[in-house]
């Protein structure tokens, strides 16, 4: 009897953490279209600026003073020669996607987000010369079709922010693949990966939203109706990225990684979905088909991955150049479970 209350009460905690994620996720990112969009407001430096500021606040707030979370001691030589590179992708990361946010629907946005395990393999695959299971290569193969018909059928097709939207996919890659080198023999997780990038991602942005949008935003107070509302709704997109930094905390913990890759793929059609029901972006038949294609091929290379991880290695395998020295040098590094936004 204890151990069915115990399962019954995990389960609810499990389904808890995932709807929390999904309501932080969903509404930093219609918030932040609602910005861009509806406060005219098309500064994403300024506006990434904001939530690299909020996020190290909170982060110093949630270490440091209420203690939720101890502190991952890193020595400062580190800081800069580990941490500091990770930082300037990650914040290269962030403003393509809210750059791509001002110029193309929310629908659209996600859907090329969800191209970042293709991205990944390929990068590893190319660069750093890792070799894959022939079956992580066909699960890609829906995700690339999807993506590509949702995009040759996309009504609201912007050049720039489709380039926007899809280099920040290899951002993300790269990101994820140099946390395997850079942050080697740190266990981090995603309150103090805030904690350190945050603060580096507001040095490296701060100069260059000051110099290429400071003019823009003083013209932008002086000629808005209610300039101090709108300040107020972009300040709170700070909290709110935030928030759902700290929500994917309790979500890692709650879930097992074939949970996390299901909810993460519904995650993105519930965006798709209320974005459309708040935004009116006309979807055709063969987008949203393109997007639905996508977002089956996400799950179904998730489980592949997760399939081929938990399968033995062959002994007395010989080492070849062509061979991998252990399984996990066969599975892309797509599964580090943090956030892309903040």
């Amino acid at each position: 009897m204890e151990e069915s209350v115990i399962f019954q009460w995990s389960v609810i905690r499990s389904v808890l953490s995932i709807l929390q994620w999904w309501a932080f996720n969903v509404t930093v990112i219609i918030v932040n279209k609602w910005i861009f969009q509806k406060l005219d407001f098309k500064f994403p430096l300024s506006v990434s600026c904001v939530h690299f500021i909020c996020s190290s606040i909170g982060a110093y707030v949630v270490i440091k003073v209420l203690k939720v979370k101890p502190l991952i001691t890193v020595d400062p030589e580190d800081r800069w020669r580990r941490i500091f590179p990770m930082s300037l992708v990650f914040c290269i990361n962030i403003v393509l996607g809210n750059v791509s946010l001002r110029y193309i629907p929310v629908s659209f946005m996600q859907t090329i987000k969800s191209f970042t395990p293709a991205t990944t393999v390929f990068l590893q695959w190319l660069v750093w010369r890792k070799y894959f299971d022939w079956r992580i290569w066909a699960s890609l193969i829906p995700i690339v079709g999807g993506i590509l018909l949702a995009s040759v059928t996309e009504l609201s097709f912007n050049m720039f922010g489709f380039c926007a939207a899809l280099v920040g996919c290899l951002a993300t890659s790269t990101k994820t693949i140099l946390a395997e080198s850079l942050l080697h023999g740190y266990k981090f997780d995603s309150i103090n990966t805030v904690y350190y990038m945050a603060p580096f991602a507001t040095m490296i942005l701060a100069l260059p939203a000051v110099l290429l949008e400071g003019s823009g935003i003083i013209g932008w107070l002086g000629t808005h109706p209610y300039p101090w509302s709108a300040l107020i709704i972009i300040f709170s997109s700070g909290v709110l990225a935030f928030c759902l930094n700290f929500s994917i905390f309790y979500v890692i913990h709650s879930t097992t990684a074939v949970t996390f890759n299901v909810a993460g793929n519904l995650k993105v059609a519930v965006a798709v979905l209320v974005s459309w029901m708040i935004f009116r972006n006309p979807i055709s038949y063969l987008n949203a088909v393109g997007c639905a294609v996508t977002l089956v091929g996400c799950t179904f290379y998730g489980y592949v991955r997760n399939m081929l991880s938990q399968q033995p290695a062959v002994p007395g395998t010989p080492r070849t150049p062509r061979t991998p020295h252990s399984k996990t040098e066969m599975l892309p590094l797509v599964n580090d479970k943090l956030e892309d936004r903040i």
